[in-house]
């Protein structure tokens, strides 16, 4: 079986053993995911199945969206409440200001990435660093919010949805939100609720697939990959839908459609999808990216 799963990953959980999971339910090894989500996380997981995983990089970027609830007047060295210590400060801010700070966040934005993330330093992640208690330098990038807003609130301890840029961390958001308030937060909760288009309401759990694999019925849930990866499509002929598949490029002189340079669907007279190709800057040629195997 070949396609994508939308996973609902549970807390408590790497990304890695979630899709381990999900191979042993769907009886492959082969698996991949398109982000990696926190073991204290939930939420939406976009997972490869079989061929579909060569066609994981080819996947456009979205804008994501997560839930989180934060603790005020508390820091730790994993800016989560999973963290180490590190300082306590008094509260004295009600929710007019923490709305306010929140909501000083949207736009473009500069962030630091936590030590704790899989960012790699010199081919070594950073938290595998930080495990052996080594901080390095890092260097601020830039990431957008397109919308913050503070849900709800109770007794210091506050909850935000944010859409933001791919590269986002939403535990260095809140961190610097507990900064720029003087008092200090950790995140303590978080649910990843849209990423690659997927949102959180069409994901199923281990525990549905697990049912459905009981049910057989467990192939209702694969999406196939030009159903998740739609760019423009190119319908060939016989005789190019073969060289494409033998990875040979096709003058784009000899199909009809669109053919400005990028990625593109293609297909046979009957319909079958072939792969994914590129049409250069010269437009001259329709080169393979992925041929599909399944």
């Amino acid at each position: 079986m070949t396609g994508f799963v939308f996973l609902d990953k549970e807390e408590g959980m790497t990304s890695f053993l979630a899709a381990k999971k999900l191979g042993r339910i769907f009886g492959t090894k082969k698996v991949g995911h398109t982000g990696t989500l926190d073991p204290m996380a939930t939420g939406v997981m976009v997972i490869a199945v079989e061929h579909s995983t060569r066609f994981i990089e080819l996947i456009s970027d979205h804008d994501k969206a997560y839930r989180a609830r934060f603790l005020l007047g508390k820091t730790t060295d994993t800016l989560d409440i999973t963290g180490e210590v590190l300082s306590e400060r008094e509260v004295n801010v009600g929710r007019d200001e923490v709305e306010e700070a929140v909501l000083s966040f949207k736009g473009d934005i500069m962030q630091l990435p936590p030590m704790y993330s899989a960012i790699k330093k010199d081919g070594v992640r950073l938290y595998e660093l930080a495990r052996q208690g080594i901080e390095t330098e890092r260097e601020e990038r830039q990431v957008r919010i397109s919308s913050i807003a503070l849900t709800d609130s109770a007794e210091n301890e506050y909850e935000i949805e944010v859409y933001c840029s791919k590269g986002t961390y939403i535990r260095s958001l809140i961190s610097d939100i507990g900064e720029k308030l003087g008092t200090g937060a950790v995140m303590t909760s978080l649910r990843r609720i849209k990423a690659n288009g997927v949102t959180v309401d069409s994901c199923h759990t281990l525990g549905d697939l697990e049912k459905m694999k009981e049910e057989g019925t467990l192939s209702k849930v694969l999406v196939p990959v030009d159903s998740f990866i739609k760019y423009p499509a190119v319908r060939v002929t016989a005789a190019q839908a073969k060289r494409f598949s033998n990875g040979g490029a096709l003058d784009t002189g000899r199909f009809g459609g669109k053919k400005e340079p990028g990625y593109y669907n293609v297909y046979s007279p009957e319909g079958k999808f072939l792969g994914i190709g590129e049409i250069d800057e010269e437009k001259t040629e329709l080169k393979v990216k992925r041929v599909f195997v399944g």
